[in-house]
């Protein structure tokens, strides 16, 4: 009885932008940032951007791997105000220095209405953070802006209203949209978040996005990170954002997820042979 109050609450959703009918073919993260085929769609770098020599080791480190993806935080939504919050517009600065250096697209967090077309100034592709889901006035007005949004799903948010989240984006013109299964809320408390991997193919169903699952902050450790990488890919997901720093031990915000240099590179081979044989 359950599943099927679920389903009929799922169809409640009627999409008007970004699921045309009939269906126009599906975007791929690829497509959309102007990626070639080849490359393994995944979006590495640290929580937060400490300093200039921190992100330069990555981008040296991410090129040096082929990827073409970075992330990294310039401003930082903390459960705590006593902790690191970011470097802002400096933050900012070494982002597009580092990302042109390496030639790397580059991906960071917009917190605030006010902040948006500064962000927009340095980064390539503006991402909504989980907690900012239903900041319904930031959603429309990254949706006037020209540049890729990356699309958190929120904690407690359901399906459909995430798939609504996304329409306010693309209801002010831009459909350049990438969504994000970053994990829900739940009893569990094995992992930070409970990743819920069924989004996925329910979501392709639905519309004509790319999804791709934040697999550092749902799980919260880094233990079991290449198996759930590579059931994230077996689910449908066109790409992964996982979080890379040249010390965790180190690091200002969310060290114990995230991988170093000689982790990153494991869950890479991992990932590279699995989608190889699958």
């Amino acid at each position: 009885m359950d599943t099927e109050v679920s389903r009929d609450k799922l169809k409640m959703y009627t999409p008007s932008i970004i699921a045309p009918e009939p269906r126009s073919k599906r975007m791929g993260l690829a497509e959309m940032l102007g990626l070639k085929s080849n490359v393994i769609p995944i979006i590495a770098g640290p929580c937060g951007i400490e300093s200039k020599e921190q992100l330069k080791s990555v981008g040296n480190y991410l090129k040096s791997k082929s990827m073409k993806l970075m992330r990294g935080g310039a401003y930082k939504p903390r459960t705590s105000p006593y902790s690191f919050q970011g470097l802002g517009e400096e933050g900012l600065e070494i982002l597009r220095e580092v990302g042109e250096m390496y030639d790397l697209i580059t991906v960071t967090e917009v917190l605030d209405v006010r902040d948006v077309d500064i962000v927009a100034k340095y980064a390539d592709v503006l991402q909504i953070g989980a907690r900012n889901m239903f900041n319904y006035q930031l959603l429309k007005e990254v949706g006037r802006q020209n540049k890729p949004v990356l699309l958190k799903r929120g904690v407690c948010a359901t399906v459909m209203e995430f798939l609504y989240a996304a329409e306010y984006i693309a209801a002010e013109g831009n459909k350049k949209i990438i969504l994000c299964e970053r994990g829900i809320r739940t009893y569990e408390t094995s992992t930070r978040y409970t990743l819920d991997i069924s989004s996925i193919p329910i979501i392709k169903k639905e519309i004509d996005l790319p999804i791709i699952a934040d697999i550092s902050h749902s799980l919260g450790r880094k233990d079991i990170i290449s198996p759930v990488a590579k059931a994230v890919f077996a689910a449908g997901a066109d790409g992964i954002m996982v979080e890379v720093h040249p010390n965790p031990k180190e690091a200002l915000s969310d060290g114990f997820q995230q991988l170093d240099f000689m982790e990153f590179t494991s869950l890479l081979e991992g990932i590279s042979s699995y989608l190889k044989a699958y």
